[in-house]
């Protein structure tokens, strides 16, 4: 199964500057899971930025094929082939 992930407003900093990854998965995953194997893949440095506990922080919008992932069920959201995964960073210094 291929989920497509995308950085933008910022998060891509933590993610090697690159903004897509599609990513080959095998088996049933939830957001959650997903949310692990960011962690332990792809953040490059200051995971703190993007995650707070099991979840990505406050500030950070998640969208599942467009929806806002609050209304698809949050971690507990099981991804499907194909699906199009966007972090949005809305936190920004001055």
């Amino acid at each position: 199964m291929k989920v497509s992930l995308e950085f933008r407003g910022g998060a891509e900093l933590l993610v090697s500057n690159k903004a897509h990854h599609d990513v080959d998965i095998e088996g049933s995953w939830n957001m959650s899971r997903l949310l692990n194997w960011i962690r332990d893949n792809l953040l490059q440095e200051r995971p703190e930025l993007f995650l707070q506990g099991d979840s990505v922080r406050p500030g950070i919008l998640v969208l599942i094929n467009d929806a806002d992932w609050e209304l698809l069920g949050e971690l507990e959201y099981v991804l499907e082939d194909k699906d199009n995964v966007l972090f949005i960073s809305t936190l920004h210094g001055g």
